[in-house]
């Protein structure tokens, strides 16, 4: 069956943006113990392109598959796992790349390169990093791994900061399902 991506955030309500979360069914990495490791070759650049033995992998569907199978592990290494192995991924920045972004019902709304949407909230909290001149801000997509926010999509949630109140003075953040983030590296 062919992969349909999710239709444009725009035109989505948080509800129905919430269902399409929903639906993305994702294996339970988290209860795996596989005692076999070893190395993918794979490694994850810092513009969100996967290479296997250093070729960039082509097809979306395969990206999007293994991306499932991700998971950070305390010491920061990173793993994609399955019941029977776990094996080592390179991971130069963030493993997801947030390119989109809509304030929707009180809710921040993100998509990833790898098409899956996600609300930032309690459980998926935005993170600012970086410094004035580089500032960077990050999105926990699950199993610590995180979504770097790229240019026009921090330029989105600046728009949406200012639109909140933000400022100098109230301090430059953005709230998402009751939960309020700082835009400003720590």
């Amino acid at each position: 069956m062919p992969y349909e991506p999710p239709p444009e955030l725009a035109g989505l309500s948080l509800a129905e943006i919430a269902e399409q979360v929903a639906a993305r069914k994702l294996p339970p990495v988290e209860g795996w113990a596989p005692e076999r490791s070893g190395e993918s070759q794979m490694r994850i650049a810092a513009d969100g392109t996967w290479y296997h033995e250093g070729s960039p992998i082509q097809r979306q569907a395969m990206v999007r598959a293994f991306s499932g199978l991700l998971r950070r592990e305390e010491d920061g290494s990173y793993w994609l796992v399955t019941p029977f192995e776990k094996l080592s991924i390179e991971v130069e920045d963030a493993c997801f790349v947030a390119t989109d972004v809509v304030e929707k019902d009180g809710g921040l709304a993100f998509r990833l390169n790898t098409d899956e949407l996600i609300v930032a909230g309690p459980d998926n909290a935005l993170r600012a990093a970086g410094d004035a001149d580089n500032p960077a801000v990050y999105l926990h997509v699950r199993r610590g791994c995180e979504a770097r926010l790229n240019r026009s999509t921090w330029a989105q949630l600046a728009e949406i900061a200012i639109a909140q109140g933000s400022d100098e003075a109230n301090g430059w953040a953005v709230s998402s399902q009751g939960v309020r983030f700082s835009l400003v590296p720590q």
